[in-house]
C-alpha cells in the first residue's frame, strides 16, 4: 500500500498549535481512563511519562562534530548558537579536523563537512567486528584501513558518489541537523554515551530494552525453508556451523514476526529468539502502562496462511523505502526488539481492541504498535507511562533509504505535539540511537564487557582467534556463565534529553550507555533490576541531566528547517 508523504497534515498541527505555559508540577495526577492513568502510578521523580525516540546509526561526531558552531553558507538553514554554551568534546575541540590520523592509502583524511544538499549518503560497514578493527585498541584510525586482517575486501568506510572512498569521515553541521543542535541549546545533550557493545541495529535495539544481547537462539530453517548462515550474527558461529546458541551480534531477524516469514526481501535471513528478561517484563510485573510504536507495524494484510503482512510504504529523499532496504517498506522487523522475546512479541501484529486500551495489557496488542496509535492515546489523553517511538523506515535517520532531513521532519513533530498537550509538563523525552553506522568518532568509551569470541572480537588485535576484547568475566547473575560476544562500550553516539526538567543548555560528561536509559526507567518505577548480567546494574544514571526544580518551556520548532518557531518560558 503506497502512501505519500504525511508532511503537510502534521505541518499544519504544528502550525496551528496553542501554545501555552504549563502549570506547577507534582508527582500525582487525576485518576480515569479505561486503561489507568500513567499520572497516577508512584514515581521516584517528578516524571511521569517517558518517550524514548529510537533512531539509527549516527555517531556522536557525525552529529556535534563541530556543535555549536555552524559554516553558515549562504541558502542554509542558519544557525547561532547562544554564547554561553558549553564546551562538547568533539572534533574541533580536539583539534582533529586538520590534524587526524587516519589514512587512505598511505594519505592523511581529515573529517569533513556534508552540506546540507548531501542529506542522503551511502551506509557505512558497522559490523560488530569490523567496528573494533576501526577502533583500533583506541588509536580510532582504522576507518579507511583495509579490512585484510580480517579476510575482508573493502574499509569501514561506504563510498559515496558524491562524497566519495572517505565517506565514513563527514559530519553534518547545525545548518542540515538543526533542530538536532536547537534541542542542545535548550535542553541537555551528553557527550560520553555509548552504544552498550558493538554492533548494528539489532544489538542496539536488544541493549535498549534488555541491557544484554545474550542469549540468541538461531531457528534451524529461513523463511524460505533454506539453512540460515549464523556467521557473523550470532557470536562464535564464525568458526563453527555448530553453534546455535550464543550473543547477538549481527542483524539476525526476530523469528517471532508474522512479517519476517511474508517479506520477500527476507525470506532466507537468519531468524533467532531471545531468553531472559526485559523492561517490558518489569513494566507488566507492576501493571505500569507502555508500549513500542513503530512506524509501519499495522498490518496491510495476511497471506493466504495468515499471516501479517506489513505493506505500508512511503517516499523519501532517498526515495521509496520498499526499494531502498530489504525489509521491502517501513517496518524493519530487526529494529523492534520486543518481537525478539516471547513474553512481549506480538507475533501476528494484532491490532489493539481499544484505543482506550493502549498500552495495557489487555488490547490483544502485547504492548507492540503502529506509530499512529501513539497519536490517538496522545490525542486521547491516555499516553503509556513509557513509550518506545521508531519512525517509519524513510524517517528513522538510517543512511541508505533515510536521511538527517526526513529524520528532523519525524522527530521535531512528534516532540511538538507532545509539547501541546498537559502531558508534557511530567514528560521525559529521550532521544537515542541504536548504532553509529562506522560513522568516524574520535572518542573511545571504557570496555566495561570484555570478550574472547573467536573470529568476532577484534579490537585489541586484528586476526587474532581471542582475548581480542579482554578476558570476560562469569556473569553473577547466569550461574556463573561466559557471556562472550558482548564486547563494549562500543561507539560513542548522540543522547539528548527534553523535559522541563533537563538542564538548559547543558552538556552532560557523564558516563551513560543505551542502558542507561531503562534504568532511569526502573528506578523512576521501582521495578528493580533485570538480572542475568543485564548492564542496567552498571549504567551511569541520567540524572545528571535533570534538575528536578524544573522550568516547563516548550520549544516549538519548524519541522523542515529545525529552526525555532516559539520558546515561551
Amino acid at each position: 500500500m503506497k502512501q505519500t508523504s504525511f508532511r503537510g497534515l502534521v505541518a499544519l498541527f504544528a502550525a496551528f498549535a496553542l501554545i501555552v505555559s504549563a502549570p506547577g508540577v507534582g508527582w500525582a495526577g487525576n485518576g480515569g481512563g479505561k486503561g489507568g492513568n500513567a499520572a497516577d502510578f508512584a514515581t521516584t521523580t517528578p516524571i511521569k511519562y517517558v518517550v524514548v525516540i529510537f533512531n539509527e546509526n549516527i555517531s556522536f561526531d557525525h552529529y556535534f562534530g563541530t556543535y555549536p558552531h555552524a559554516q553558515n553558507n549562504p541558502g542554509e538553514t542558519p544557525f547561532h548558537a547562544k554564547d554561553d554554551t558549553p564546551r562538547v568534546n568533539n572534533l574541533e575541540s580536539a583539534g582533529l579536523l586538520t590534524q587526524n590520523n587516519n589514512t587512505n592509502s598511505g594519505t592523511q583524511v581529515n573529517p569533513f563537512r556534508i552540506p546540507p544538499a548531501n542529506a542522503v549518503t551511502c551506509d557505512n560497514d558497522h559490523d560488530y567486528n569490523d567496528e573494533q578493527f576501526a577502533f583500533h585498541s583506541g588509536l580510532m584510525d582504522q576507518w579507511l584501513t583495509p579490512l585484510t586482517a580480517l579476510g575482508e575486501t573493502g574499509t569501514v568506510s561506504c563510498v559515496d558518489p558524491n562524497l566519495g572512498p572517505n565517506t565514513a569521515m563527514g559530519y553534518y553541521d547545525g545548518n542540515t541537523v538543526a533542530a538536532m543542535w536547537n534541542y542542545a541549546q535548550h535542553f541537555a545533550l551528553s557527550d560520553n554515551s555509548y552504544g552498550t557493545t558493538f554492533g548494528p541495529s539489532s544489538t542496539g535495539a536488544v541493549n535498549l530494552i534488555s541491557g544484554n544481547i545474550f542469549e540468541a537462539t538461531i531457528f534451524p530453517t529461513t523463511a524460505a525453508g533454506t539453512t540460515p548462515n549464523a556467521g557473523g550474527e550470532v557470536a562464535g558461529a564464525n568458526l563453527s556451523s555448530s553453534v546455535t546458541q550464543g550473543a547477538l551480534i549481527g542483524d539476525a531477524r526476530p523469528h517471532l514476526d508474522d512479517c519476517v516469514q511474508t517479506t520477500k526481501g527476507l525470506a532466507h535471513a537468519t531468524q533467532v529468539t531471545m531468553s531472559g528478561k526485559n523492561i517490558g517484563d518489569l513494566l507488566n510485573n507492576k501493571s505500569i502502562t507502555w508500549g513500542w510504536f513503530q512506524g509501519g507495524f499495522a498490518p496491510t494484510g495476511a497471506n493466504a496462511a495468515g499471516l501479517a503482512i506489513c505493506g505500508q510504504h512511503h517516499v523519501g529523499l532517498a526515495g521509496d523505502d520498499a526499494l531502498t532496504q530489504s525489509s521491502d517498506g517501513d517496518y524493519i522487523p530487526h529494529h523492534e526488539p520486543f518481537q525478539y522475546y516471547a513474553s512481549t512479541a506480538n507475533v501476528h501484529h494484532t491490532r489493539p481492541s481499544d484505543a482506550g486500551l493502549i498500552g495495557t495489557s489487555s488490547d490483544g496488542a502485547n504492548h507492540q504498535y503502529d506509530t499512529i496509535d501513539f497519536t490517538t492515546a496522545l490525542n486521547e489523553g491516555r499516553l503509556p507511562a513509557v513509550s518506545f517511538i521508531k519512525a517509519p523506515a524513510y524517517q528513522d535517520a538510517h543512511p541508505g533509504y533515510s536521511d538527517p532531513i526526513d529524520e528532523q521532519f519525524f522527530t521535531v513533530n512528534l516532540i511538538n505535539m507532545i509539547m501541546q498537550t498537559d502531558e508534557w509538563k511530567h514528560t521525559l523525552v529521550v532521544i537515542a540511537y541504536d548504532d553509529s553506522d562506522g560513522w568516524y568518532d574520535h572518542q573511545m568509551g571504557p570496555i566495561v564487557n570484555q570478550s574472547d569470541s573467536p573470529g568476532d572480537d577484534q579490537l585489541l588485535t586484528p586476526g587474532v582467534s581471542s582475548g581480542s576484547c579482554g578476558t570476560p568475566k562469569p556473569q553473577a547473575d547466569a550461574n556463573g556463565q561466559i557471556q562472550n560476544g558482548r564486547c563494549g562500550y562500543g561507539p560513542r553516539l548522540p543522547m539528548l534529553l527534553i523535559s522541563p526538567y533537563s538542564k538548559q543548555n547543558y552538556v552532560d560528561h557523564r558516563l551513560t550507555d543505551q542502558s542507561s536509559i531503562i534504568r532511569f526507567i526502573e528506578d523512576n518505577w521501582s521495578l528493580g533490576r533485570i538480572g542475568n548480567g543485564s548492564t542496567d546494574a552498571i549504567a551511569g544514571r541520567l540524572d545528571g541531566m535533570l534538575d528536578f526544580r524544573g522550568h516547563a518551556s516548550r520549544l516549538i520548532l519548524d519541522p523542515s528547517t529545525g529552526l525555532v518557531v516559539s520558546n515561551p518560558e
